[in-house]
């Protein structure tokens, strides 16, 4: 049996940026909490944690004392926690990913322009809930097509935005049936649309670009094992590509969740990760079933 990590698994250069600013602040000797889950990973949390640094909710920042450095993540947040934290005396150590404050500011932009802003995402997502602050919360959320045909009116200027980390591909037919809309809605020409309706593809390279390799990668082997924790929004977009390519992809979280029945005359075995799972954790994985059922 043959077992090969996805060449291009692993965190994307956002997560790794975050890590990193929680490594050197804990070995600056700081006490350090992440406001949330710094990845949704649970196995590189418990790292972390073994490191010193915990884990809080929002309600339990509004009872920190003054001075308590608080991780923002990579997902973002609301301004209303950057004015709780000024309220509060709490410093805010803030590792949010520059792709997503980028798509903050070109939210804010549009909305204080009098647009309709309609983001394709999970509206309870962490970077979400962030988008929708820096709006108000006056915006449309959607994760589908049928949510878009019962709950986007295009009366006014509207524009359209994405959650990092959605599928491109789902993205791309909410974009086309709602510019087919705006022409049926104004029977005008394509230049009157382009004034009234913008479609801003803001997936992350990062992962849109591992759609087409991880495809390839999968559909080598002849069983997949996809490693991610089960809140990644990332996780389930690349198991979904992973499992289209080979139907015999297996979804775990930690290497206690192998079934050595997986590999009854399997002689190819790939494995891969979301971009919030560390690398580490994909090698125990492969030393794992190394160990277990030989490699040749």
């Amino acid at each position: 049996m043959t077992v090969t990590i996805d060449p291009t698994a692993g965190f994307c250069w956002g997560v790794v940026r975050t890590i990193d600013v929680a490594e050197e602040e804990l070995r600056g000797g700081s006490t350090l909490v992440s406001l949330g889950d710094i990845i949704h990973n649970p196995k590189e949390i418990e790292r972390l944690d073994t490191l010193g640094m915990k884990t809080i909710d929002h309600v339990t920042m509004e009872q920190l004392p003054d001075g308590t450095k608080v991780l923002i993540r990579a997902h973002g947040e609301p301004a209303s926690t950057y004015r709780l934290a000024r309220e509060k005396g709490i410093e805010l150590v803030d590792a949010t990913c520059p792709i997503v404050t980028k798509l903050q500011e070109r939210i804010r932009k549009y909305y204080d322009d009098g647009w309709q802003v309609v983001i394709f995402g999970k509206k309870e997502h962490a970077e979400v809930i962030g988008l929708r602050g820096v709006c108000h919360d006056d915006c449309i959320v959607i994760k589908t097509l049928d949510e878009a045909r019962d709950q986007v009116s295009l009366d006014r200027r509207t524009v359209l935005f994405s959650q990092t980390t959605m599928d491109k591909t789902s993205f791309h037919a909410v974009r086309e049936y709602l510019r087919e809309r705006v022409a049926e809605f104004q029977e005008g020409s394509m230049e009157e649309i382009a004034n009234d309706f913008h479609a801003k593809d803001t997936i992350c390279g990062q992962v849109s670009g591992r759609d087409k390799k991880l495809r390839a990668f999968a559909a080598e082997q002849d069983l997949m094992v996809f490693v991610a924790g089960r809140k990644s929004s990332n996780g389930k977009v690349l198991f979904g590509i992973s499992r289209e390519a080979n139907p015999n992809t297996q979804f775990i979280e930690d290497v206690n969740e192998l079934d050595p029945a997986w590999f009854d005359g399997v002689e190819r075995v790939g494995i891969s990760g979301a971009t919030s799972t560390p690398h580490w954790l994909m090698e125990q994985v492969k030393t794992y079933i190394e160990n277990t059922h030989g490699s040749s």
